[in-house]
């Protein structure tokens, strides 16, 4: 059953979904959720990550009532979902498995991206319109006639995509999106993330242990470990601790390796931690520049 205590984050108005204090052990006793405190708001990306077996993907099927904590609660813009609520996750929160043969089953692509709208009330012409139209978002219409079971890897993870935006949920959770695409397919996923972003019209959390990938697209990171949330912030602070990271099981992303071996361990004074290429180009030059007029002044150029 779920507890109806005292949350252990603060209420923000802003909050669509709120893990409160969340517990889960499966059969085996092996923990899934210890305590678990997490929240994701309307517009914003949350990049969950952690290493194998730090409880990503059991978070992720508590935000959509796939699991029900045995401690703790979920809430939904501040009310608390038991068991008979469940739909109002479903509703609100739409889940792009990491199996995404586990959410495809219908005949067609048509039938099965529209199958979320009608089995949540929408009449059968409308919801075939929001299918072509999720299908479009992710450039998939070509795929639209096409057996599920006979597409590619990517062309199911696309689908499973489409699948979700039909339904338009306020809070869309992949879970290790591009852990198991080819590079194409992969960069069409993350694209396809930041094109979401730009919108700014639903919460994304998105779970993976690719800091690379978090660095590029995370509004906020939440590292978890055994259950639990260990750290939470910026990318730019928390991929810059080492210590955190060998913590979690992460190694960090490459553009701060690439940063550490160009400065060195002891060299703080020009770091301003990048985390994307982008930024690592920028770094570069300046202090390039820096060095070369600190050198210009030391021989009275």
């Amino acid at each position: 059953m779920m507890d109806t205590g005292t949350p252990c984050c603060a209420t923000d108005p802003t909050m669509i979904v709120h893990v409160d204090c969340a517990s889960h052990a499966y059969a085996d006793g092996s923990v899934g959720l210890h305590k678990m405190c997490f929240f994701v708001r309307s517009g914003e990306v949350v990049v969950v990550c952690g290493a194998n077996g730090s409880g990503k993907s059991t978070l992720i099927e508590h935000l959509n009532g796939t699991l029900v904590p045995e401690d703790g609660r979920i809430e939904v813009h501040g009310e608390g979902i038991d068991e008979k609520r469940r739909k109002e996750l479903w509703r609100t929160v739409g889940v792009v498995f990491q199996d995404a043969d586990s959410q495809l089953f219908a005949p067609t692509v048509l039938e099965d991206v529209a199958f979320g709208p009608i089995n949540l009330g929408v009449p059968p012409d409308q919801a075939r319109e929001q299918a072509k139209r999720a299908l479009a978002a992710v450039e998939a219409v070509r795929l639209i006639e096409k057996i599920p079971a006979y597409m590619s890897g990517g062309e199911k993870r696309l689908v499973a995509i489409a699948g979700v935006l039909a339904m338009n949920p306020e809070v869309i959770a992949l879970d290790e999106p591009t852990s198991d695409l080819d590079p194409v397919h992969a960069a069409r996923v993350e694209a396809l993330v930041r094109e979401l972003r730009e919108r700014r019209k639903f919460g994304i959390v998105l779970s993976t242990h690719d800091l690379d990938l978090a660095a590029r697209i995370a509004d906020r990171v939440v590292i978890l470990q055994a259950g639990s949330v260990i750290a939470e912030g910026s990318a730019r602070d928390l991929f810059y601790d080492r210590a955190l990271l060998d913590r979690a099981g992460l190694i960090e992303p490459s553009i701060v390796r690439i940063w550490r071996s160009i400065l060195g361990e002891g060299d703080t004074t020009l770091n301003p931690r990048p985390i994307t290429e982008d930024e690592l180009v920028d770094a570069l030059t300046n202090r390039g520049a820096l060095l070369t007029r600190v050198s210009d002044d030391r021989i009275g150029r």
